[in-house]
């Protein structure tokens, strides 16, 4: 049987001897939930396959936008170092982020543009949300922030280098994922029945954790090269984004599902890369 939201599964409390031990095996359930990595059993961790408790797991999402964004980050470098330039090591850098993630947040985009473009009643968008197949608007969203994410790199390379828009990669994947646990906190799930309602939401605990990661990941990034005050932008744009999406998606469907949380993670992503871009010079 499955265990429900809540139950954390842990084991006793003696246990095992790894430290910090329920922060791995969050951890672990993010990698494996928000990517396509072979993540191994942990030692003492319950089954793996169960569905992650969101109440709790979230707190982890920082490092685990960190870790899925690493092997884009090095094949942003390894093809800037030779000499492909700027637009095809931004473009291969995204197509290995697309690879590691299984392009999860990419189909729940398309999947939210469809069901807002074209349904007209709040039950026909999610109905339409709930079809695996993308229509105009999704694939419009698809190339659209496709687009900007690699323009975005792009620059990044021209004005900072590709240490600095490597950590800038890292960085937006972990900050993303922080603004995108938004929808979870402040909206009801739209469908009673739908994964969302299935999964708990995030409490203030989790969030507070996860954004004092992010701003520890935000402080290690100023070495490699990112001014401070383009720090600020990112974490506030990307905010910034996921709010305004939080809201439309409160307009458009009465609440929240996946597909807005994996929406609001794009939105989010480019509009912190973009807000870096407005604070280095050209």
């Amino acid at each position: 049987m499955r265990e429900g939201p809540g139950h954390s599964g842990r084991g006793n409390a003696g246990d095992g001897d790894i430290p910090g031990r329920d922060l791995l095996y969050d951890l672990a359930a993010c990698l494996r939930f928000y990517s396509r990595l072979p993540v191994p059993r942990l030692p003492g961790e319950p089954d793996p396959h169960a569905t992650p408790d969101f109440r709790t797991v979230p707190r982890m999402l920082p490092i685990a936008g960190l870790v899925l964004a690493l092997p884009a980050a090095l094949v942003l470098v390894a093809a800037k170092g030779l000499g492909l330039g700027p637009f095809l090591a931004a473009t291969l850098a995204v197509a290995a982020s697309c690879l590691v993630t299984g392009a999860l947040h990419e189909d729940g985009l398309a999947d939210l543009a469809d069901g807002f473009g074209g349904g007209a009643t709040p039950e026909r968008r999610l109905e339409i949300m709930r079809d695996s197949r993308i229509g105009s608007y999704g694939g419009i969203a698809l190339v659209l922030a496709l687009a900007l994410r690699i323009g975005a790199l792009a620059t990044l390379l021209d004005r900072t280098g590709a240490l600095a828009t490597a950590a800038a990669l890292v960085l937006a994947a972990a900050l993303s994922r922080i603004a995108a646990l938004a929808p979870m906190v402040i909206l009801a799930p739209a469908r009673p029945d739908g994964a969302s309602a299935s999964v708990g939401r995030p409490g203030k605990a989790t969030v507070g954790l996860a954004a004092g990661i992010g701003l520890v990941l935000c402080l290690l990034a100023v070495p490699f090269g990112l001014p401070p005050g383009g720090l600020l932008l990112m974490a506030g744009l990307a905010v910034m984004a996921v709010l305004a999406l939080t809201a439309i998606a409160q307009a458009r469907i009465g609440g929240q599902t996946g597909d807005v949380v994996g929406g609001c993670q794009q939105v989010g992503e480019i509009a912190a890369l973009l807000g870096l871009i407005l604070a280095v010079p050209a």
